[in-house]
């Protein structure tokens, strides 16, 4: 059915958004009170939290340096370990990511990656078409009752015998979903994405000897941890599921969170299945975090590689947590789309190599990759390393030792902000923002997989330079406004060179570049530009 009227099932619960064909089988009046549930348990404390993260920034821009909690020494000091996770998550050589579109969910499932991480999140434009597409595509995954016809390359897809493990990430604790409201109030996205597909899918994902995986994003503190392992205790008894059934990776990907790394996973004892270190959130955060700080003054994007001090200290860290508490660490995102330029492709690969290979040495577990040309390499680099075990945990790192000052230690020699480096956060920033006002959230740009984080280190770079009067080109040339507006206009002119004038006049280019503008000028720092641009999408 197709109805563009509100559709309530019940005094309590509102659907605002259309009810396309199929989505009535996931809107079910079952599933939508299971969602209440969740809301009318746990939204008061999702508020709570959030104005916490508000106070913990006015300390910060006041002068308050980040440390260790001194209330939880003795969680970091105690000998506890993580509950074991199952079989099927006990090997994660190469993870693959990707947003919930039917096409992507086969080609990841398919790609002969371990774990294939399904966005509702950074990867993914939160529509309510892709909201609610997403979770159909998923049940039907699942039940192996999915296949796909590209009409514009007569190609069918349908799914392997042996596909990945599935592992879902849901939206941030700071997303509304305002498709749906309950009471009167919008339900937290995290909490639609979640409930929807733990509903419909944790019964039939166990009769397949497999499980309810999850990854949760953005994670801020030991208590939004302990937020989430409530949620799962409270869905699993209401389904009448074991509790410890569920299984997440958090993604350490805020500077606070890495302070709290052996409190977050003590919150999701029973529930956990490691850390992921998601770097490219983790430098947005740093440059949100410290943005009044001139210290913290970052360079180009390229140059803060994983073995600057604080990014170093960071994995180094999260290697040595995960394994003291016996859980996987995960590492970062290889980025690159590989592509018929012959001599583009292999020096993007052997930096991928190199990426995987350094990873794999450090103790990592497994790694992200973004496309399937991509698989073999990260897993060759890691077979060479772990050698026919499912993961090395019994890698302790003992020479790690990282304090506080080595987390914030933002000093990076030979630092530069370039012409390029400030141009190409323009650029992409742009061209990501009109890709997700189309409801594209994972776009190929310069042979690159961008999602919104990569988005959000770009416009928040270019807001750090143009807010501190230290930030200088390497030509020694100041930024400021004149500078900043010069370079949009010519970045302007060259992504209309790039996608050609009339897919420029026919999308969202000229709103893209508001959008950009304010989240990276406005005197007060945006939190997200998803939730400046949030109104915009249908």
């Amino acid at each position: 059915m197709t109805q563009s009227q509100p559709l309530s099932t019940s005094e309590s619960v509102t659907v605002h958004g259309k009810i396309d064909v199929g989505y009535d089988e996931i809107l079910t009046e079952e599933a939508l009170d299971f969602v209440v549930g969740l809301h009318r348990e746990f939204s008061n404390r999702r508020r709570q939290l959030l104005r916490r993260r508000e106070d913990k920034q006015r300390a910060i821009d006041g002068g308050k340096n980040l440390d260790f909690p001194t209330e939880t020494i003795d969680i970091r000091r105690g000998d506890w370990e993580v509950a074991p996770v199952p079989q099927a998550l006990q090997k994660r050589h190469v993870e693959i990511t990707g947003p919930v579109s039917r096409k992507m969910i086969i080609n990841a499932l398919n790609s002969g990656a371990d774990v294939f991480m399904a966005d509702f999140e950074d990867a993914n434009s939160p529509t309510w078409q892709n909201v609610m597409e997403g979770q159909l595509n998923l049940r039907d995954a699942i039940r192996r009752n999915i296949d796909f016809y590209d009409e514009r390359r007569g190609k069918s897809y349908e799914l392997v015998d042996d596909p990945a493990t599935l592992m879902v990430r849901p939206r941030g604790w700071h997303l509304d979903e305002r498709h749906i409201s309950i009471d009167g109030q919008p339900v937290a996205a995290s909490l639609v994405d979640f409930g929807l597909y733990f509903f419909h899918n944790a019964e039939e994902l166990m009769s397949r000897n497999k499980g309810p995986y999850f990854y949760l994003p953005k994670l801020e503190s030991h208590l939004e941890a302990r937020l989430w392992n409530d949620v799962f205790e409270y869905s699993q008894d209401r389904l009448d599921i074991p509790r410890g059934t569920i299984k997440a990776t958090v993604l350490l990907e805020t500077i606070h969170a890495a302070f709290e790394m052996d409190e977050i996973l003590f919150e999701l004892q029973q529930h956990s299945a490691g850390l992921n270190a998601g770097r490219w959130d983790y430098i947005f955060s740093a440059i949100k975090t410290f943005r009044n700080r001139p210290q913290a003054l970052l360079p180009d994007r390229s140059q803060v590689t994983m073995t600057v001090p604080f990014m170093k200290a960071y994995s180094d860290r999260l290697v040595k947590v995960c394994h003291r508490r016996g859980a996987h660490a995960i590492g970062g995102m290889a980025a690159f789309i590989p592509t018929s330029d012959e001599k583009t492709n292999k020096a993007a690969i052997e930096a991928v190599r190199n990426d995987k290979e350094r990873e794999s040495q450090a103790g990592f577990d497994g790694t992200w990759v973004a496309h399937p040309g991509l698989v073999s390499v990260a897993r060759k680099a890691f077979d060479a390393v772990l050698k026919g075990e499912d993961h090395q945990r019994d890698m302790m790192r003992d020479d790690v030792e990282v304090d506080a000052d080595d987390l914030v230690n933002f000093e990076i020699p030979g630092a530069t902000i370039t012409e390029g480096g400030f141009r190409t956060n323009i650029n992409v920033g742009i061209r990501y923002i009109e890709s997700w006002l189309q409801g594209v959230g994972a776009a190929a740009i310069n042979n690159l997989m961008e999602d919104a984080a990569t988005a959000e280190i770009s416009r928040s770079q270019v807001w750090q330079w143009l807010h501190h009067d230290q930030a200088k080109l390497s030509d020694g040339r100041p930024i400021n406004d004149e500078l900043y507006e010069d370079f949009v206009d010519r970045e302007m002119d060259q992504i209309r060179r790039e996608v050609g004038a009339e897919r420029f006049e026919s999308g969202k280019f000229e709103r893209a570049r508001a959008i950009f503008d304010q989240v990276a000028r406005d005197d007060k720092f945006p939190e997200f530009f998803t939730l400046v641009a949030y109104g915009e999408l249908g």
